[in-house]
Formats: C-alpha cells, structure tokens, sequence
C-alpha cells in the first residue's frame, strides 16, 4: 500500500518526483524518498514522515538528473524509519528500486544472500529486491538472452526468484538511459509522454503530464529508453501493450475551494452518482443498460446462488446488495469478506455468479477471492471504479462506478455509486422475474431522482457539525439501523473509527438487547437511522431503550416526521424514499458526521493513522 512514482525524460526529475509523490501520498505517508541518477551514480534522499518532511531535505535539482524514482510508504516489514524508507540500493551501491508489495520469501532469500556476502541496511523485505537483483547483475552473464542488456536480465531472474506481490520501478548506475517496471498483484501504469516516461501506482501522479497510459499485467516487465519503451514477460517474451487514454482529469483530483478531499468527494456525490447511473436508466422502456454485463443477464436471471465478496466500506455495500437481490431478484445471496473467503474451501456450485466489489480493483484480498471463484468455474463480474484495475481486467464482466478519482482515504462517493449499481441491477433482475413493469418504472424514475434528493442532506452540513461538536469528547459510540439501514449503520461507525479514532460498534437494533446495551451510560451518543419503513415502529422502541438508560440519541430521520423528534436528543433528516432506496441518502449524515468530529478533533482526514487507500497488501 505504498505509492510509487519513476520518471525518464528531457526535464528535471526531482521536481516531477516529487509531484506525483505528493499526489500518491495518500497511498502512504509514514516515509518517503527519492533516488536520481547524476553522473553515473545513484543519489538518494530519504527520510521518515511526510512528503514535507523529504522535501525539506532536498538538494536543488539539477538538469543532469532525467531519471529518478521515488517512494511514499506505507510500512509493512520494518518500521517507519529513515533506514527502511525507500529506495532501497544493492550492495554495491549500483542498483536502486522502489516497490509496493510484500516478498513473502524474502526471509529465505535474504539468508541465502547474506551466505553470499551481501549486506543489508534495514528491516524490510524490499531491500531483498534491489540485493537479489544487484547478486545476478554481479555474476557472469553467459545466461543473457540475444538483444538483452545485462540490467534488463539481472532484473528478470530476480522476478523469477519472489514470490508474493511487487510494483517495482529500477533504475542502475551503468544504465544512466534505462528505467525498469515490473508488476505482480501491484498496481502499475506506465504514462507515456511527449519525450518523457512516468511509471507510477496510480494515474494520479501521470494525469498532470500525459493522458496517454498502458496497464501491466501481472509477471510483466517494461524497459524505457529515450526511443520508447518495450513490454515483456518476466520469462523474456514479447508482449503488445494497447495505449489507453487516462479517463479523469488533473482538475478532478484537486480539492479546490474545500479543504479537505474527503468533503469534496462527500460534496460531489450528486454529480457523482449522476454520472453513474447516466446513459444506465431507460426511462423509456424500463430497462437498465449495464454495457459491461448485458450479456449476462440471461445467466443472472437463471442464477440460484450468488456470491458477494468485498472487503471494508465495499462490504457494506454488498450488504445493500444482499438485501436488493433476495427482495427484487429473489435470489439467495450471499456476502463474504474476501479476506475470509480466499481462505475457506468455498462451495461453488453449477451456476453460482460471484460479485466482486472493489473501489481501487486493486485490494489484495477481494482480487485473490476473484481468481479463486474464478478457478473453481463460477461466473464472476466486477463492480469497479478504477478503469484497467487488475479485478477490472480478471471478471469476466463488470461495470465502472464512473465517478472519478475518490482520494479521500474513507471511501464515500464510491460507496453511495457502488449501491447505485447493485440497485439496478437488482432492478433489472426483479423486472425480468417478479416485479411488474409499473414497479419497475416507478423505482426506476425514484432511483433517477435520488441525485437530487442529497442537496437536502449536504444543506445541513453545518448543523451535523455541532452534534459531532457536541459529542465528540465521548470515546464510544453506537450506530443501528434495521434491514436495509443495517449496512448503513456499519459504515456510520467505519467512517467515525476510521478518521476520528473514536470506537464505534455498528449493529443491527434488535441486537443491541442481546449484550451492547450493557455499554450503555453516561450520555454515550447512539446514532440511529430510523427513516420511515416496515420496522420504524421497531427502531422506535430500540431509541426508547437508550434513552431509558441514560444514552444520548443521534436520529437519522424522514422529513416531515413529526413523532420522532421528542425521541432525538438530535435530528437529521433525509428526504422520504422507499426503503431499499435509503441508504444511498442516509450514509450521508454518518459521513458529515465522521468527517466533522475528525477535523474538530484536530485529525487530518484524508491521511488517517495507520490507514492507506488501497488495500494492495495482505
């Protein structure tokens, strides 16, 4: 989970380097550094911290210095110190990398280096590479293969060696011309210019000098020259690479008039989920159009099992996803967290659809429970934001969010276009099975207008900053919700956990009774999405009980509801939709309310300890 950014060109590398690191450091943020190349040797400036605090310790840039590459971390082996920050150079002092990935072998690896008289500096498995690479480059080269540098094979027989996962980009000191990449289970693009190369994790880092991108594959490697750059497998076999257009813009990942990225992506989730569902809905006929997965309707109408695995607030949507295919498709449905899932012995049977759900198409886990279902004969689509991601391009089918670049470490936007998605397809299955076509038209058309239902909520922004304002010295908190609002109160109490460090346990309301109740006393806040619905009736008793015991509620509401205000200690209300059409307008109080309680208590929300934005490591 660590951003990495190379660069081969005519300009200054140093400044490039850094730019696209700042724009990768939501990937990881505990340490960061730079290697350029500068008259036949490798000049490297690391430090711990933050991109500011590397940037401090930067020499001026200089003209000769075209070839770089650099680093922002996210520790996994070794902690975040100044000698396990990267790059990472071999022995020698010839070869540096930057890598995002875990070694898995590089205990065995590293032993076996040491037995040949390679020294190593710091605690990470990374530095496994660049040695292991620096070892084959000493050696005799009679194993190099015709029209293949001595950097280019040493490279190559080192990949063969790891196992476990790598986005690598290598630069050595006797190649002051050639930049390296090699992908396996990372992220990795390779942005091609006008006379200049960038290789980064994500486009981010390429969108502000070329539009212009390849995706590697997995066990593939790309040597850049001046001239152009060729793609291979890790075994040395040619492979034609498609040039593809980036399809967000430099201005969609900067934050503009808000402060944080975070808000913005709250605040563009009107716009957001119309470009999702735009050109989807067919008012006219009725119908849903998902390009991507038109032509396994047929299957998924057939299907008798589905399975949905996610990880994280794309769990959550599953969830909703759960509730949409038994109530309109009726069919039994399933969600897995893929962390579990690729572990298990998992009964695929004759027909089982699997869903993979996944905002980044990169998470470690949610990809490896892919290729399993895919292995064991189960049809599987993807539900993705990211064009090209590696779970995009391993279903067999599936549908982008289109709802831009989410850099907000706490995924919002991605989750309000990821139910958006689930619904119609819900939808679509329902009008071919069970529902009438007058049901189908009026959920569509209330599905239609739900962009334009969410202003309400984003007016009362500041309003939900004085509750957050005036519960946030309250350490533990409680969110419930029933049936549909279930999901929605688990992800109340993500965004709260995971960018304010308060605890908070989401839970279905009825369970409450069944142990948490215990925890509650002494004005502990309880947020409740008690909307109008079948169990409304049911939630109001469950807020009873919690103000009988002295807890302070938190009420998610329906406008115009005029009973429930003498039971909310505080109110927020959300315009009045069908039930299973709720959750994409409720999370959004619980965002607002995370991310208000955050900054007031003096986080930055976008970088949350210990948190990276794409889970790309086990």
């Amino acid at each position: 989970m660590c951003g990495i950014v190379a660069y081969l060109g005519n300009a200054k590398a140093q400044p490039i380097l850094l730019e696209g690191l700042k724009r990768l450091e939501y990937r990881g943020y505990d340490s960061a550094g730079i290697a350029v190349l500068n008259s036949g040797a490798i000049k490297i400036k690391k430090t711990s911290g933050r991109i500011k605090c590397l940037e401090d310790i930067l020499d001026k840039p200089d003209f000769n210095e075209t070839l770089g590459i650099g680093h922002t971390r996210w520790a996994t082996h070794g902690k975040p110190t100044t000698i396990n920050a990267h790059p990472h150079i071999d022995h020698t002092g010839k070869i540096a990398i930057v890598h995002n990935g875990i070694i898995e072998n590089y205990s065995a690896l590293k032993q076996w280096l040491q037995k040949e008289g390679v020294e190593f500096k710091s605690e990470t498995d990374s530095e496994v590479i660049s040695n292991l690479i620096g070892y084959f480059y000493n050696k005799d080269t009679s194993e190099e293969s015709a029209g293949q540098s001595k950097f280019e094979w040493a490279v190559q027989a080192a990949l063969q060696q790891l196992h476990g996962t790598y986005g690598l980009a290598i630069i050595c000191s006797d190649f002051p011309n050639v930049l390296i990449g090699a992908k396996k289970g990372s992220p990795l693009i390779l942005g091609v210019g006008a006379d200049e190369y960038i290789i980064a994790s994500d486009a981010s880092a390429i969108v502000g000098h070329t539009t212009r991108a390849i995706y590697l594959s997995d066990n593939e490697t790309v040597t850049i020259t001046h001239e152009g750059f060729q793609t291979k497998t890790i075994d040395n076999i040619k492979v034609e690479k498609v040039v593809k257009e980036i399809e967000f813009s430099l201005e969609q990942i900067e934050m503009g008039d808000f402060k944080h990225h975070m808000l913005k992506e709250i605040f563009e989730q009107p716009q957001s989920l119309s470009t999702c569902m735009s050109g989807r809905i067919d008012m006219i006929a009725n119908k849903i159009k998902l390009g991507g997965i038109d032509s396994f309707f047929r299957d998924l109408t057939k299907t008798k099992r589905l399975i949905i695995t996610a990880c994280g607030t794309a769990y959550h949507a599953g969830l909703v996803g759960e509730f949409l295919f038994e109530q309109l498709g009726r069919i039994p449905t399933e969600v897995e967290y893929a962390s579990e899932f690729r572990y298990r012995n998992p009964i695929i049977d004759d027909g089982t659809v699997v869903i993979s759900i996944s905002q980044s198409g990169e998470t470690a886990d949610t990809l490896a429970a892919t290729e399993q279902a895919k292995e064991r004969g189960a049809t599987v689509l993807g539900i993705v934001n990211v064009v090209g991601s590696s779970i995009a391009r391993t279903t067999d089918a599936g549908v982008y969010l289109h709802v831009g670049p989410e850099i907000g470490v706490a995924s919002t936007k991605a989750f309000t276009a990821q139910v958006a998605v689930l619904t119609m397809i819900a939808i679509e299955l329902g009008r071919r099975k069970h529902i009438s076509d007058d049901q189908a038209s009026r959920l569509l058309k209330q599905l239609f207008e739900i962009p334009e239902k969410i202003k309400p909520i984003l007016d009362q922004s500041e309003a939900i900053k004085e509750i957050a304002a005036a519960n946030i010295n309250k350490e533990n908190w409680l969110f419930l919700g029933r049936g549909f609002n279930y999901p929605v109160a688990l992800e109340g109490a993500l965004k709260l956990k995971e960018i304010s460090y308060i605890h908070a346990e989401g839970l279905p309301a009825a369970e409450m009774k069944h142990g948490p109740i215990a925890l509650i006393a002494d004005n502990m806040p309880a947020v409740f999405i008690a909307t109008k619905g079948p169990q409304y009736d049911k939630i109001m008793g469950n807020i009873e009980e919690v103000r009988a015991r002295g807890g302070k509620t938190i009420v998610v509401a329906t406008e115009g509801d005029e009973q429930i205000k003498r039971y909310a200690d505080y109110l927020i209300t959300v315009p009045d939709v069908p039930e299973l059409l709720q959750p994409m307008l409720t999370v959004l109080p619980l965002q607002l309310l995370a991310y208000h309680a955050a900054v007031l208590r003096g986080h930055d929300v976008d970088k949350p300890r210990n948190l990276a934005k794409s889970v790309t490591v086990e």
